[in-house]
């Protein structure tokens, strides 16, 4: 048993939380190779000195950097070795393809006991990379053998946030509805070892109730409020009341601070002029499970619905995003939607 001078593993943490032989491939074999998936990556983004385009473009016509190559192939190689994971797509790769390597007759069916496809950004925030920012790999892991159609609130049971920074660390989020409780983590993850020297650095990972004594804001799609009177009210709002800017141009690490501060608003809205850049199925649903689990809440800046309640109808579905502690996503919801 680990005691405070020794961490508790995440082989083991994952033991107690998804114990039994119901969720085996889950806890000994998907998320295992995700992780070390993410310590991979890392050090390809160590190694590669040059960031540059690969000259090629994705499916939605975004140009490839080399590195969002190296990232892609990296986790698409991870879950081949997983049995369980039926189908699998990517923003780099938008397609739910066989995870497997193997004959179409072979592939795994939703009547096996445990079936999956994970939706996955290989790597968020490919702007930031060149002046050697924290960027993070964003995973959503699905019962089933497709997204289309399903609820994310329901189908949506494992996401997991990888963060590349001075550290290599990820957020963890597991929530089954009727079989497993929401519970959140950090991990830190070494980049030669992997999943098997991963160690938990928080069990839990929980946004603070008031009162705060620093309140944070990360105001994305700024330029929208000079569209929208409206957000700028908000912008200023926050300035007047000396909130606290945190904000670095990546969706990763930007969430992430408001989860290790215990605090924070994340705001991304959409306007006439500003579209809707943030892919649900690859961003925004993980992170909205992610901050759900720690006790905050996600929503769409248009509707105010909160983005999981809203079944995945094609895979390129856009949105905003308003997240973070409760409070302050329903101050938000009060000025941009109501």
């Amino acid at each position: 048993m680990a005691t405070a001078e020794e961490p508790a593993s995440l082989s083991d943490h994952l033991a107690r939380v998804l114990a039994g032989a119901q969720y085996a491939a889950l806890r000994d074999s998907v998320i295992p190779a995700l992780v070390d998936a993410i310590a991979g990556t890392s050090r390809a983004l160590r190694d590669a000195q040059h960031v540059a385009l690969a000259g090629t473009a994705n499916t939605f016509g975004d140009d490839q950097l080399n590195v969002d190559v190296l990232a892609e192939n990296l986790i698409r190689d991870a879950l081949a070795t997983c049995p369980s994971v039926s189908t699998a797509s990517s923003e780099e790769d938008p397609v739910e393809r066989p995870a497997q390597k193997q004959d179409a007759d072979k592939a795994n069916t939703s009547s096996d006991p445990e079936t999956y496809t994970v939706a996955f950004d290989p790597l968020d925030g490919s702007s930031i990379i060149a002046p050697n920012w924290t960027v993070g790999t964003i995973v959503g892991i699905w019962q089933g053998t497709t997204v289309i159609g399903q609820s994310p609130a329901k189908q949506q049971i494992v996401s997991i946030l990888g963060v590349y920074g001075p550290r290599t660390t990820a957020i963890v989020a597991i929530r089954i509805p009727g079989q497993v409780e929401a519970t959140c983590l950090e991990v830190g993850i070494s980049d030669d070892s992997g999943f098997n020297d991963a160690e938990v650095v928080r069990a839990e990972v929980k946004l603070a109730s008031a009162p705060f004594k620093i309140r944070y804001f990360a105001p994305a799609n700024l330029r929208a409020a000079a569209d929208d009177e409206r957000y700028m009210h908000l912008i200023t709002y926050y300035i007047q009341n000396k909130y606290t800017l945190r904000y670095s141009g990546g969706l990763v690490p930007d969430v992430v601070h408001t989860l290790v501060k215990g605090h924070g608003i994340y705001v991304s809205p959409v306007t006439s002029t500003s579209k809707a850049k943030l892919r649900r199925l690859y961003e925004l649903c993980p992170l909205a499970l992610i901050v759900e689990c720690a006790g905050g809440r996600a929503v769409d800046p248009a509707s105010g619905q909160n983005i999981l309640d809203k079944p995945l109808e094609y895979i390129d579905e856009r949105g905003g995003l308003i997240c973070g502690t409760v409070e302050e996503v329903d101050f938000v919801v009060q000025k941009l939607v109501q």
